[in-house]
């Protein structure tokens, strides 16, 4: 199959990008992930990390894959500012953008034909590998994969073939001498361009089971889940909203969440809402922290009693948070 046939099929399914490489081994990029496990960075991150021998290899996915076929969706969307007790989601978080691509990938499998394999936002396939050999981008000196029309804002997915299609070219592009991300990352994650530091990572301790550092407290801001402040910065993104031409959110989109909201739901239908968030076994008492840390930079006196509540809570790290966010709402009333 030719590439302008596979390029053809993606438009029609409204697919921001495509490629195709042959189904091989990652075997640089599978050094790459043991030799940064050895050393601690990737904090207690698993997902494709976790199992290199298994998502290096598309090769062993499919019974005789020949075809890596990667594809990215756009998600970016202008968003409001969060107001006092407000949360902020990370964009690609704003609704279920996995979903959406997984079902215009199954569909590109049954058109073109064949066996094939759909993996979207699982530990089996690096897929940001699979879209640089595919031709859809490049990683970029914050570890993101770079497209050219669409910047970092796409999530991406892979469909394993046992179809033969034209590679495509590699995007010639990078980062050149930017290191714009490198100098706005508050916590020096980024210190070695290309390499991540999960340890230092703000998106890293807003899904980490454990309790936020207090030297990063601040830094979250009202983030609730996740982190753009790299892709803020990064030149690659810029106008993307006039590329994209799409107008505001869609309706279903959540930019930002009530913090009292989060605090007080019933913890199974917290977790259950946001199922589209990786919440560590499903604990709701996560996504809780990170709602104190977030009233804590951003509520006001009036927010106080929703983080009163757990100051006796049996949970250390929910007492922990609130007693900081309370001290943090008391300083600015003081200062105010």
């Amino acid at each position: 199959m030719t590439g302008a046939t596979l390029a053809r099929l993606a438009a029609e399914l409204g697919l921001d990008a495509v490629g195709a490489a042959p189904a091989g081994p990652y075997e640089e990029t599978e050094r790459h992930i043991n030799e940064r496990r050895a050393r601690g960075l990737f904090g207690g991150m698993r997902f494709t990390m976790a199992i290199p021998e298994v998502s290096c290899h598309p090769e062993t996915l499919l019974p005789g894959a020949r075809t890596v076929v990667s594809a990215a969706l756009c998600y970016y969307a202008p968003g409001p500012e969060p107001g006092p007790g407000e949360g902020r989601l990370p964009r690609y978080a704003w609704r279920d953008h996995y979903a959406d691509l997984r079902r215009r990938l199954e569909e590109l499998g049954r058109r073109l034909g064949g066996g094939y394999r759909v993996l979207v936002d699982e530990n089996q396939h690096v897929d940001r590998e699979g879209a640089v050999r595919a031709g859809i981008g490049f990683y970029g000196k914050n570890t993101m994969l770079i497209t050219r029309a669409h910047g970092s804002w796409v999530v991406l997915g892979t469909l394993v073939t046992d179809l033969e299609i034209e590679p495509s070219a590699p995007l010639d592009a990078d980062c050149g001498q930017c290191r714009l991300c490198i100098d706005a990352c508050p916590t020096g994650a980024l210190d070695r361009p290309g390499e991540l530091d999960a340890n230092r990572c703000l998106s890293y301790w807003t899904q980490a089971p454990a309790s936020i550092p207090e030297p990063y407290r601040e830094e979250l801001g009202a983030m609730v889940y996740g982190c753009d402040i790299c892709q803020d910065v990064c030149p690659w993104n810029r106008g993307t909203e006039k590329r994209r031409a799409g107008g505001p959110a869609p309706d279903d989109a959540e930019p930002l969440v009530s913090l009292v909201d989060w605090l007080e739901a019933d913890g199974e239908t917290l977790v259950t809402r946001y199922d589209r968030l990786f919440v560590p076994r499903n604990d709701p008492r996560w996504l809780r922290r990170n709602a104190l840390v977030a009233l804590g930079n951003v509520g006001g006196p009036e927010h106080a009693p929703a983080a009163e509540r757990f100051l006796d809570d049996r949970d250390e790290v929910l007492r922990g948070a609130a007693v900081w966010a309370l001290g943090r709402i008391a300083e600015r009333a003081a200062a105010d």
